[in-house]
């Protein structure tokens, strides 16, 4: 009973700040339905539907204010579906400390960047949308594959850093998560058996957040407070990763001395 009253509760919430970020919240709602009792590969469907549903509805109001930038928007989904599985078949090669270590450094450095650094918006102009898509599609599909988690959090920062503006960048975003959430879904959908109860909750929870969340993005908040939403988010997914990177060298080290 209570993880269908909390479960919501925090999807509605984490979906509204995620959503003026133009990220999924599959991120934060996988371990907080994981904490809640949830089955980890029940959590980790549930996640990445939401993405794709609250997105979806999202996407409406920033298509709607010419938010999404689809030049830029679908090399992005196909180069992003196309190198996501190579991403995740190369983690063999590296140690799953190393990824974290490096993913955190890099989410710090990004988010400082986005408070900080200020792009001359002609850029924009002279770069071919279709090139950065392609570029950052290669990038964001393999490194979200290989770590294991959705490559919004590098597609935001490098569309900023590319001249586009803020909001602009969030809401071609927003429209990427859609279909990269769905692929990854499609992937985890033979799981067996979700609770129908708890999966409508949370996506009628993620639906109002979503349009909450568009909403104050389109019509209260400016380019650069939008900017730094961003970069806060961008903290706290690299604070969880760090805490993620922390347990796991915690068990492992535990796991040694019993061994020993």
């Amino acid at each position: 009973m209570l993880t269908l009253i909390l479960g919501p509760l925090l999807i509605f919430v984490f979906t509204i700040f995620l959503t003026v970020a133009g990220l999924g919240a599959a991120f934060i709602v996988i371990p907080t339905l994981y904490y809640l009792g949830v089955a980890l590969k029940e959590a980790m469907a549930i996640g990445l539907l939401l993405n794709a549903v609250s997105m979806s509805f999202a996407s409406i109001g920033y298509i709607r204010s010419r938010l999404v930038n689809f030049k830029a928007a679908i090399p992005i989904i196909v180069f992003g579906i196309v190198f996501s599985p190579i991403g995740a078949y190369s983690t063999k090669y590296f140690s799953k400390e190393l990824l974290l270590a490096f993913f955190v450094l890099f989410l710090i450095f990004a988010g400082t960047m986005m408070l900080f650094y200020k792009p001359k918006q002609t850029r924009q102009k002279k770069i071919n949308e279709w090139t950065i898509g392609s570029v950052l599609g290669v990038g964001a599909g393999y490194l979200g594959g290989l770590l294991g988690v959705g490559g919004g959090n590098f597609i935001v920062p490098g569309l900023v850093w590319s001249g586009f503006n803020p909001k602009n960048a969030s809401g071609t975003t927003a429209f990427i998560v859609i279909f990269l959430s769905f692929a990854g879904f499609l992937g985890h959908i033979a799981i067996g058996k979700i609770d129908i109860v708890l999966l409508s909750l949370c996506i009628a929870a993620s639906i109002v957040g979503a349009l909450v969340g568009s909403w104050a993005m389109t019509t209260k908040l400016s380019a650069n407070q939008v900017k730094k939403i961003i970069a806060i988010v961008l903290y706290v997914v690299a604070l969880k990763m760090l805490w993620s990177l922390i347990m796991y060298l915690v068990a492992t080290k535990m796991l040694w001395g019993l061994i020993k």
